[in-house]
Protein backbone atom coordinates (compact mmCIF):
# COMPACT_ATOMS: atom_id res chain seq x y z
CA UNK A 1 0.00 0.00 0.00
CA UNK A 2 1.48 3.62 -1.19
CA UNK A 3 1.43 5.79 2.16
CA UNK A 4 2.98 8.69 0.01
CA UNK A 5 1.25 11.79 0.64
CA UNK A 6 1.34 14.82 -2.38
CA UNK A 7 2.46 17.70 0.06
CA UNK A 8 2.65 18.84 3.69
CA UNK A 9 -0.55 20.19 3.61
CA UNK A 10 -2.08 17.12 2.86
CA UNK A 11 -0.26 15.40 5.19
CA UNK A 12 -1.73 17.74 8.41
CA UNK A 13 -4.79 18.04 7.29
CA UNK A 14 -6.96 15.56 9.14
CA UNK A 15 -5.20 17.04 12.49
CA UNK A 16 -8.32 18.23 14.00
CA UNK A 17 -9.35 20.87 17.17
CA UNK A 18 -8.96 19.01 20.66
CA UNK A 19 -6.61 16.57 19.16
CA UNK A 20 -3.09 15.06 20.83
CA UNK A 21 -0.35 15.34 18.56
CA UNK A 22 2.82 13.77 19.53
CA UNK A 23 5.67 15.79 17.91
CA UNK A 24 9.17 13.91 17.83
CA UNK A 25 12.45 15.43 18.39
CA UNK A 26 15.05 15.53 21.36
CA UNK A 27 15.55 19.56 20.85
CA UNK A 28 16.18 20.21 17.21
CA UNK A 29 17.53 16.73 16.99
CA UNK A 30 14.52 14.93 14.86
CA UNK A 31 12.40 17.69 15.32
CA UNK A 32 10.03 18.14 12.17
CA UNK A 33 9.79 21.53 11.61
CA UNK A 34 8.12 21.26 7.94
CA UNK A 35 5.29 19.38 9.31
CA UNK A 36 4.96 21.69 11.99
CA UNK A 37 4.88 24.84 10.09
CA UNK A 38 2.63 23.37 7.78
CA UNK A 39 0.56 22.68 10.81
CA UNK A 40 0.42 26.52 11.66
CA UNK A 41 -0.28 27.22 7.89
CA UNK A 42 -3.29 25.80 8.19
CA UNK A 43 -4.14 27.21 11.14
CA UNK A 44 -3.66 31.01 9.86
CA UNK A 45 -5.69 29.94 6.52
CA UNK A 46 -9.00 28.14 8.77
CA UNK A 47 -8.45 29.00 12.56
CA UNK A 48 -8.12 24.89 12.57
CA UNK A 49 -6.62 23.03 14.19
CA UNK A 50 -6.61 24.65 17.70
CA UNK A 51 -6.58 23.46 21.80
CA UNK A 52 -4.32 21.04 21.05
CA UNK A 53 -2.67 18.75 23.87
CA UNK A 54 0.77 18.16 22.50
CA UNK A 55 3.18 15.60 23.51
CA UNK A 56 7.14 16.22 23.20
CA UNK A 57 10.30 15.91 25.41
CA UNK A 58 10.64 20.19 25.24
CA UNK A 59 8.94 23.10 25.02
CA UNK A 60 10.82 24.84 21.99
CA UNK A 61 12.90 27.03 21.35
CA UNK A 62 12.91 30.73 19.49
CA UNK A 63 10.38 31.19 17.20
CA UNK A 64 10.19 28.28 14.84
CA UNK A 65 8.33 24.34 15.11
CA UNK A 66 7.12 23.80 18.41
CA UNK A 67 7.83 26.79 19.93
CA UNK A 68 6.34 28.76 16.86
CA UNK A 69 2.72 26.61 17.26
CA UNK A 70 2.65 27.64 20.65
CA UNK A 71 3.26 31.62 19.99
CA UNK A 72 -0.20 31.41 17.43
CA UNK A 73 -2.34 29.93 20.65
CA UNK A 74 -2.76 26.66 19.40
CA UNK A 75 -1.51 24.24 21.83
CA UNK A 76 -4.07 24.55 25.12
CA UNK A 77 -1.64 22.05 26.78
CA UNK A 78 1.63 20.46 26.69
CA UNK A 79 3.36 17.40 28.31
CA UNK A 80 6.98 17.33 28.43
CA UNK A 81 10.47 16.78 30.41
CA UNK A 82 11.92 20.03 29.88
CA UNK A 83 9.97 23.22 29.77
CA UNK A 84 13.56 25.20 30.08
CA UNK A 85 15.70 25.11 27.56
CA UNK A 86 18.20 27.32 25.27
CA UNK A 87 15.12 29.94 24.34
CA UNK A 88 11.91 28.98 26.09
CA UNK A 89 10.60 32.23 26.25
CA UNK A 90 7.25 31.51 23.77
CA UNK A 91 6.70 28.72 26.33
CA UNK A 92 7.82 30.42 29.69
CA UNK A 93 5.27 33.85 28.27
CA UNK A 94 2.31 31.89 27.41
CA UNK A 95 2.94 29.84 30.70
CA UNK A 96 2.86 32.37 33.17
CA UNK A 97 0.51 33.81 31.67
CA UNK A 98 -1.84 31.03 32.12
CA UNK A 99 -2.17 30.63 28.34
CA UNK A 100 -1.17 26.90 28.61
CA UNK A 101 -0.77 24.02 30.57
CA UNK A 102 1.94 21.85 31.53
CA UNK A 103 1.88 18.15 32.80
CA UNK A 104 5.54 17.89 33.77
CA UNK A 105 6.83 13.98 33.22
CA UNK A 106 10.88 12.71 34.07
CA UNK A 107 12.50 12.06 30.54
CA UNK A 108 12.24 8.21 31.30
CA UNK A 109 9.02 8.05 32.52
CA UNK A 110 8.01 9.66 29.48
CA UNK A 111 9.42 7.66 27.29
CA UNK A 112 7.93 4.76 28.72
CA UNK A 113 4.21 6.15 28.90
CA UNK A 114 4.75 6.39 25.11
CA UNK A 115 6.26 3.07 24.77
CA UNK A 116 3.22 1.64 27.41
CA UNK A 117 0.96 3.12 24.69
CA UNK A 118 2.17 1.77 21.42
CA UNK A 119 2.40 -1.68 23.53
CA UNK A 120 -1.37 -1.41 25.03
CA UNK A 121 0.01 -1.57 28.40
CA UNK A 122 -2.47 0.98 30.00
CA UNK A 123 -0.63 1.51 33.51
CA UNK A 124 3.00 0.56 34.95
CA UNK A 125 5.25 1.21 37.91
CA UNK A 126 8.26 3.19 38.65
CA UNK A 127 9.95 4.09 41.47
CA UNK A 128 10.75 8.07 39.69
CA UNK A 129 9.13 10.97 41.14
CA UNK A 130 7.85 8.97 44.53
CA UNK A 131 7.93 12.00 47.06
CA UNK A 132 7.98 14.29 45.11
CA UNK A 133 5.00 16.89 43.79
CA UNK A 134 5.11 14.92 40.43
CA UNK A 135 3.56 11.64 42.05
CA UNK A 136 0.72 13.61 44.06
CA UNK A 137 -2.49 11.87 43.41
CA UNK A 138 -0.97 9.05 41.06
CA UNK A 139 -1.60 4.95 43.53
CA UNK A 140 1.86 4.06 45.21
CA UNK A 141 2.65 0.54 45.58
CA UNK A 142 5.74 -1.39 47.35
CA UNK A 143 7.18 -4.00 45.28
CA UNK A 144 10.41 -6.05 47.24
CA UNK A 145 10.37 -3.44 50.08
CA UNK A 146 10.85 -0.35 47.62
CA UNK A 147 7.85 2.05 46.71
CA UNK A 148 6.89 2.68 43.04
CA UNK A 149 4.17 5.08 41.37
CA UNK A 150 1.87 4.12 38.70
CA UNK A 151 2.32 5.85 35.70
CA UNK A 152 -0.58 5.85 32.77
CA UNK A 153 0.27 4.88 28.98
CA UNK A 154 0.31 8.12 26.91
CA UNK A 155 -1.43 7.45 23.35
CA UNK A 156 -2.02 10.23 20.65
CA UNK A 157 -4.56 11.01 17.76
CA UNK A 158 -1.48 11.82 15.61
CA UNK A 159 2.47 11.88 15.69
CA UNK A 160 4.33 13.93 13.23
CA UNK A 161 7.78 12.30 13.28
CA UNK A 162 10.91 12.87 11.15
CA UNK A 163 13.06 10.16 9.79
CA UNK A 164 15.88 9.81 7.54
CA UNK A 165 14.93 7.51 4.33
CA UNK A 166 11.59 6.27 4.18
CA UNK A 167 10.05 3.82 1.43
CA UNK A 168 6.78 4.35 0.14
CA UNK A 169 5.67 1.82 2.37
CA UNK A 170 6.15 3.34 5.31
CA UNK A 171 9.25 1.46 6.44
CA UNK A 172 11.71 4.21 8.25
CA UNK A 173 15.32 4.48 8.95
CA UNK A 174 16.48 7.54 11.63
CA UNK A 175 19.81 9.61 11.11
CA UNK A 176 21.76 8.65 14.44
CA UNK A 177 20.46 10.42 17.61
CA UNK A 178 17.33 12.23 15.25
CA UNK A 179 15.91 9.05 16.12
CA UNK A 180 15.20 9.41 19.98
CA UNK A 181 10.81 9.39 20.61
CA UNK A 182 10.16 8.85 17.07
CA UNK A 183 9.52 4.97 16.54
CA UNK A 184 7.90 5.07 19.97
CA UNK A 185 5.39 8.05 18.98
CA UNK A 186 4.55 5.94 15.53
CA UNK A 187 3.03 3.14 17.87
CA UNK A 188 1.40 4.98 20.29
CA UNK A 189 -0.14 7.37 17.51
CA UNK A 190 -3.45 6.43 15.73
CA UNK A 191 -2.10 7.96 12.78
CA UNK A 192 1.36 8.66 12.22
CA UNK A 193 2.66 11.15 9.47
CA UNK A 194 6.17 11.10 8.86
CA UNK A 195 8.60 13.25 7.15
CA UNK A 196 11.51 12.24 5.30
CA UNK A 197 14.46 13.33 3.55
CA UNK A 198 14.61 10.62 1.07
CA UNK A 199 11.98 8.77 0.20
CA UNK A 200 12.63 5.42 -1.85
CA UNK A 201 10.38 2.48 -3.42
CA UNK A 202 10.04 -1.13 -1.24
CA UNK A 203 13.39 -2.91 -1.82
CA UNK A 204 15.47 -0.26 -1.53
CA UNK A 205 15.75 -0.17 2.11
CA UNK A 206 17.56 -3.69 3.75
CA UNK A 207 14.91 -4.99 5.87
CA UNK A 208 17.67 -5.49 8.74
CA UNK A 209 17.89 -1.57 9.04
CA UNK A 210 14.59 -0.85 8.99
CA UNK A 211 13.62 0.65 12.48
CA UNK A 212 10.06 1.75 12.44
CA UNK A 213 7.79 -1.02 10.40
CA UNK A 214 5.33 0.54 8.03
CA UNK A 215 2.90 -1.01 9.70
CA UNK A 216 2.77 2.27 12.32
CA UNK A 217 2.90 4.42 9.87
CA UNK A 218 -0.26 5.98 8.14
CA UNK A 219 1.32 8.67 6.00
CA UNK A 220 4.96 9.64 4.59
CA UNK A 221 5.97 12.96 2.80
CA UNK A 222 9.32 13.60 0.96
CA UNK A 223 11.59 16.75 3.08
CA UNK A 224 14.47 16.86 0.67
CA UNK A 225 16.65 19.47 2.79
CA UNK A 226 15.02 19.66 6.57
CA UNK A 227 15.67 22.91 7.98
CA UNK A 228 17.41 22.43 11.65
CA UNK A 229 15.67 24.10 14.66
CA UNK A 230 19.49 25.26 15.77
CA UNK A 231 20.41 26.90 12.31
CA UNK A 232 16.84 28.78 12.24
CA UNK A 233 17.56 30.12 15.94
CA UNK A 234 20.70 30.73 15.14
CA UNK A 235 19.17 33.45 12.30
CA UNK A 236 16.64 34.65 14.46
CA UNK A 237 14.22 33.17 12.03
CA UNK A 238 10.55 33.24 12.89
CA UNK A 239 7.50 31.42 11.92
CA UNK A 240 5.40 32.47 10.49
CA UNK A 241 8.44 35.18 9.11
CA UNK A 242 5.93 37.88 9.32
CA UNK A 243 5.39 37.64 12.94
CA UNK A 244 5.44 40.12 15.28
Amino acid sequence: MDKTLPDLAAAVAGIEDGMTVMIGGFGGSGAPIELVHALIDRFLATGHPKNLTVVNNNAGNGHVGLAALIEQGMVAKLICSFPRSADPRVFTDAYLAGKIELELVPQGTLAERIRAGGAGIPAFYTPTSFGTDLAKGKPVEEFEGRAYVQERWLKADYALVKADRGDTLGNLTYRMAARNFGPLMCMAARTAIVQVSALVEPGSIDPETVVTPGIFVQGIVQVANPAQEEDLNRANARYPEDAA
